[in-house]
């Protein structure tokens, strides 16, 4: 007996962000996940690196598999026991032929689940501004395909009560009919000054927004060019979206922002940005990995009670030092006397998450100024210890030693090349969709460099703003070929990000 099982996830109207916690969970087990035009390709991600993947979606009206087909694979994938992921965009039981597909799975004795999204109508009129009831306006909403109708006499729609009801109705993938369906309403007794509100690509950083009403929004709508994916909102309501317009306000918004700091470490920056209004695709382009001996780090370690100073350099250092000295059965108390200097403000955050309040922080946050800080201070003949990438620069020994100084320097960490690049980033860069592409470290921009090629990364970063974290990695950009249009002031992911914004809302 089989023990596969279906399930249709709604994978939300655009923005990652929407996929319920349930539809994650069920994305992480999959072991074939068949996927719509419409589901955002990031939620892919969850899947495991194994898992099948099929696109069964539909583009400009053409279904790439028709329904039947979509039917019988979701039947043969889970007969044969796989665990299987509808991803659906919006909402399976809303004009997502949901009913459909489970009619099939119930028929053929395949187990299945339903997992609700949020469907297109409430995600667009939420990033629109758009409430849809408002007890002022109306306490009633009604959800309407815009397609049905197409080529018959007569449409089973009852337009006499939807356009009599004054009720907030929202037509879903009606761009194609949007005419002949305002000239119904209006036929049927809906006023033609009613506000009307197309959006497309709702709650992604693409989003278009037009406003109009009955009487205009088909004219407005062809001069714009606008096109599907869209929905319709009709009502009074839409005259709320100038005052409660909040998506398309933010200083990023409509912009897309290639990441390319580690996996595990880009979550804080897209994060900064995502709230700012960009659209961030991650493209790790380095991975951190132990050294490949520890040899060096567990003799400093060791014969920590000898160094006078431990030097820090970033969060990395941070954690490849500490969770050695926890491997080795020690803690915070091993350093004894032992002063700390961290570069930057995040790193010493980074050092106060394992007990320590550093000595040092420097007022420029690169190796000039751990150099510059320590020059006034005796450390001649004093020992430290700067546990380092395998990459590093040598400047912190070399000058530290000239003042006096015995520098230890074991690798706590490697920097390597990830066994992929982004396929998602690859491909907006070859769309030409990206704004912009953040680099917050020479390894990140010499790695895509080595990945890529130089001549193509070049050609492929014409028009996109470069963001370089500092003065050292714009200088590496500008050796490979790189114009660097926005650097901070303060070497911060913060910063960073603030720039970015100054960038371009000048």
């Amino acid at each position: 007996m089989h023990s596969g099982i279906v399930y249709l996830v709604g994978a939300g109207p655009g923005d990652p962000g929407l996929l319920t916690l349930r539809g994650r969970e069920c994305l992480q087990m999959a072991q074939v996940v068949v996927y719509d035009y419409l589901a955002n390709e990031q939620l892919l991600n969850y899947a495991p690196e194994d898992a099948e993947r099929i696109y069964a979606g539909k583009i400009g009206g053409r279904h790439n598999q028709d329904q039947d087909e979509i039917n019988r694979l979701l039947v043969e994938k889970g007969l044969a026991g796989r665990v299987v992921v509808r991803l659906k965009g919006g909402d399976p039981f809303v004009f997502g032929r949901g009913g459909e597909e489970c009619e099939a799975l119930r028929e053929a004795g395949v187990p299945f689940e339903i997992i609700p999204g949020v469907t297109a109508a409430l995600g667009a009129a939420a990033y629109a501004g758009i409430p849809l009831t408002h007890r002022d306006f109306t306490a009633s909403v009604a959800f309407v395909t815009g397609q049905e109708g197409k080529g018959k006499d007569e449409s089973a729609i009852d337009w006499d009560r939807l356009s009599l009801g004054g009720g907030t109705v929202v037509f879903y993938m009606g761009i194609t009919t949007l005419r002949r369906s305002m000239d119904r309403m209006i036929e049927h007794g809906r006023a033609p000054q009613t506000p009307v509100a197309l959006v497309r690509w709702a709650t992604t950083s693409g989003q278009q927004v037009v406003t109009g009403t009955i009487a205009d929004i088909a004219d407005k709508a062809e001069a714009a060019g606008f096109k599907p994916p869209a929905v319709t909102i009709v009502g009074d309501v839409v005259g709320l979206r100038e005052r409660l317009r909040w998506f398309d306000n933010r200083p990023l918004s409509g912009r897309k922002i290639i990441v390319t700091r580690a996996a595990d470490q880009a979550g804080e920056f897209s994060s900064l940005l995502a709230r700012l209004g960009a659209s961030v695709l991650e493209c790790p382009t380095i991975e951190l990995v132990e050294p490949e001996s520890w040899d060096g780090l567990d003799a400093a370690i060791s014969s920590l009670s000898g160094f006078s100073w431990l030097v820090l350099t970033s969060g990395n250092a941070v954690r490849f030092f500490f969770h050695r000295l926890d491997a080795l059965g020690l803690d915070a108390r091993a350093l004894g006397g032992c002063k700390v200097c961290a570069v930057g403000p995040k790193t010493a955050e980074a050092a106060r998450g394992f007990g320590i309040r550093c000595d040092l922080v420097p007022a420029d946050y690169k190796a000039e100024g751990v150099v510059a800080s320590f020059s006034g201070i005796d450390i001649s003949g004093k020992k430290i210890l700067y546990p380092r990438a395998d990459r590093a620069r040598e400047i912190i020994p070399q000058e530290l030693e000239k003042l006096g100084a015995r520098v230890t320097t074991p690798v706590a960490y490697r920097n390597i090349l990830p066994d992929r690049l982004s396929p998602e980033a690859i491909f907006a860069l070859e769309k030409r969709s990206v704004d912009c592409i953040t680099f917050t470290s020479s390894s990140t921009v010499h790695n895509l460099t080595q990945m890529l090629g130089a001549d193509l990364l070049v050609d492929m970063l014409k028009g996109v703003a470069v963001a370089s974290i500092g003065p050292i990695t714009s200088g590496t950009c500008r050796e490979l070929g790189l114009k660097v249009d926005i650097e901070p002031h303060e070497y911060t992911l913060v910063e960073l990000a603030e720039a970015i914004e100054r960038h371009f809302s000048a």
